[in-house]
């Protein structure tokens, strides 16, 4: 039986709706997508724009080669970064003591040692980590492992580097051991069945047959974990002070690029002022140190890859 005019017409027009809405999808996705792109663009214009007006003001060789950092002082403001760098770089470096050892560990441990039930309990619950919010973070910096530091060490002050950076380390642990198992739990069965059919033990086969081939994976982790310990903010804002030094001392008070920041945006600084312009310049350095450890994390993983 032939179709009658007007299940013609609705097939035909429900033929055209769907043509439409094929054309359409595709360019509602692409704008969708394109915000993050058209966001990160924004970001960046906006900081090289105040940068720029910063070093009409304050010459760039004194701002990155400059080793006082006194924008406040009541005589000649002085803008040298490095004790800036410095002092996030102290944070930085303990939290990378504390993190990578521990979080490797738990990513061999999971991968390797550890039951299907076992992981995916024990996954789930460090990845919790991970969504404790920063400033819980920086208060138990500052009221438990800062107090349990000077019961241990009484010449540490209540603001010092250690503090955080222990704090900071134990933060970015899950995204290391999570990233981390993920690149190991890649790595064919075949091969660990092999070492262990030639008289391996599995320890041996965890740290010389998985971790090397993993290595690309685990590297990735780590640089991206730094990234994050480097752009880490409350943790360092509370428990770590507020006083650029140029030293190599890590039991006193000490201030980083992400702490300084804060401290102005409080609005210790009124608009359009030298000091103001400064938390974008010191803003856009920070962004080239994460771009810079991004970059090299997407390096290391093209670099050291094992295809199987």
């Amino acid at each position: 039986m032939r179709p009658s005019v007007q299940e013609m017409i609705a097939q035909s027009n429900g033929k055209k709706n769907k043509k439409v809405i094929e054309k359409i999808i595709p360019i509602i996705l692409f704008l969708i997508a394109s915000v993050s792109v058209l966001t990160s663009i924004g970001i960046v214009l906006t900081l090289i724009v105040e940068t720029v007006t910063f070093f009409t003001r304050v010459p760039f060789f004194d701002f990155i080669f400059g080793t006082t950092w006194l924008p406040f002082s009541n005589k000649e403001a002085q803008f040298g970064i490095l004790p800036l760098i410095v002092g996030t770089l102290k944070v930085t470096l303990i939290a990378v003591i504390v993190a990578v050892p521990i979080g490797i560990s738990a990513a061999i441990y999971l991968s390797e040692y550890a039951s299907e039930n076992v992981r995916r309990i024990l996954k789930p619950v460090l990845e919790v980590l991970a969504g404790v919010p920063t400033i819980v973070y920086g208060f138990f910096a500052l009221t438990f492992v800062t107090p349990v530091l000077q019961a241990v060490f009484p010449e540490i002050k209540i603001f010092n580097a250690i503090s955080p950076g222990i704090v900071v380390g134990i933060m970015i642990i899950p995204m290391i051991a999570s990233l981390s198992e993920d690149a190991m739990s890649s790595v064919p069965k075949s091969i660990r069945e092999g070492a262990l059919a030639m008289g391996s033990t599995k320890f041996e086969v965890a740290w010389k047959i998985t971790v090397p081939a993993a290595l690309s994976g685990i590297i990735a982790s780590v640089v991206l974990a730094v990234s994050r310990a480097i752009g880490e903010t409350m943790i360092v804002s509370l428990a770590a002070g507020s006083t650029p030094r140029l030293d190599g001392d890590f039991t006193g008070s000490i201030q980083t690029m992400t702490a300084y920041i804060v401290q102005v945006s409080k609005g210790d600084a009124g608009y359009g002022t030298t000091i103001y312009y400064s938390i974008y310049a010191v803003g856009f350095t920070l962004f080239v140190f994460t771009m810079v450890m991004n970059i090299l994390a997407g390096y290391v993983s093209k670099r050291f890859r094992e295809e199987y």
